[in-house]
């Protein structure tokens, strides 16, 4: 079957992880065949690194520019470059830190580091991108329209440059999620999703800043371009929230799709062996490992040494079914304390909390 045989695992017990070359020959739903997780990462660091590359060239220019221009836009676009280019170094750390071994003191691995640098990046684009783009709107209106517009036909070329540069590494993304498996199964990813996203909004709100500033140059009125760096900063804070809410939820522990977790279900229901599931629970432990815990009730007859067989048996029917459950756990227990466990909010599915 592929997988290292497991002893069957009482209520409490540990099972060890499957070794990651037992299971080479597996690919994700929506995987690409040939598309290997480290691959997969490689790719991703190369358009990690092109963003990056790109937005620290274009957050200077416009600096620069804005600077020269006086613009609000345009300095407006050069915090969300500098935000973007932040970022990235921290999408960098993930990837790396992210693939590092299970140890003693993190048995289950370091896969959430990914979803941890992701959520430090949403809150670089909503402190340094949205909140510096509302500044800048709100000083342009309270200061009027003096400003002198000579720099502003070098700022839109700074901009022309931006967009071209901004919507380059835009492709290489959407390129890479193709690459993937799709939009589905590519943007799982936190760091190939954030790098789209904030790729798509710097296209945004580049587009924002040269009609804020092309209409500001043709009335003489600075609300236009005051409007636009308002907008930006409503941009980057909406896609700061989405970022971050999504951060969130794989960090306090997300549960698997529900397409694998019904898989798994159906898989624990057809074994003859098993007369009841009385609750499963899973839970993404990085981008590619989930931990799998089932609580079943046997038909009654079953010695040990046949129990020990079905476990084993059940285990490395779910691994080749879910290849990305690399911890699974296996708890028979009598039927009224099973029954109490499925009524319970996490088997159920009801939220707790405010």
């Amino acid at each position: 079957m592929g997988v290292t045989s497991l002893p069957y695992v009482f209520p409490g017990e540990r099972v060890p992880r499957f070794p990651r070359t037992a299971r080479c020959g597996h690919r994700r739903p929506g995987q690409s065949a040939g598309v290997t997780e480290e691959g997969s990462d490689r790719r991703t660091r190369v358009t990690v690194l092109v963003a990056l590359a790109a937005n620290l060239v274009i957050a200077a220019a416009k600096a620069v520019g804005g600077l020269a221009a006086g613009s609000p836009a345009l300095l407006s676009e050069a915090a969300h470059s500098l935000a973007d280019s932040l970022n990235e170094v921290f999408l960098l750390a993930a990837l790396r830190r992210s693939r590092r071994p299970a140890d003693r003191r993190h048995p289950f691995g370091y896969g959430k580091e990914r979803f941890f640098w992701s959520l430090l990046a949403a809150v670089g684009i909503f402190v340094m991108g949205g909140c510096f783009s509302f500044f800048q709107g709100i000083e342009a209106l309270t200061k009027g329209s003096e400003e002198d517009l000579g720099g502003y036909v070098a700022g839109l070329v700074v901009l022309g440059i931006a967009l071209l540069a901004e919507g380059g590494s835009l492709l290489r993304a959407l390129y890479q999620v193709r690459r993937q498996g799709g939009v589905r199964a590519g943007l799982r990813d936190p760091a190939l999703r954030t790098v789209v996203a904030e790729d798509g909004t710097a296209v945004l709100g580049v587009t924002l800043a040269i009609v804020g500033m092309a209409l500001h140059m043709a009335t003489g009125q600075v609300v236009w371009e005051a409007g636009a760096s308002l907008a930006i900063g409503a941009l980057l804070v909406y896609v700061a929230y989405r970022l971050g809410r999504e951060a969130r939820d794989q960090l306090i522990g997300e549960a698997a799709d529900p397409e694998a977790s019904g898989r798994i279900r159906a898989l624990l229901r057809a074994q003859p062996e098993i007369d009841s599931v009385e609750a499963l629970f899973t839970m993404k432990t990085g981008l590619d490992s989930t931990l799998v815990a089932a609580r079943v009730d046997l038909v009654p007859g079953l010695d040990s040494e046949r129990v020990e067989e079905v476990a084993v048996r059940i285990k490395r029917s779910i691994a080749n079914t879910v290849p990305e459950a690399e911890q699974i756990f296996l708890d028979v227990t009598d039927r009224r304390l099973a029954r109490e466990a499925a009524e319970s909010p996490a088997a159920t599915g009801e939220r707790g909390g405010a």
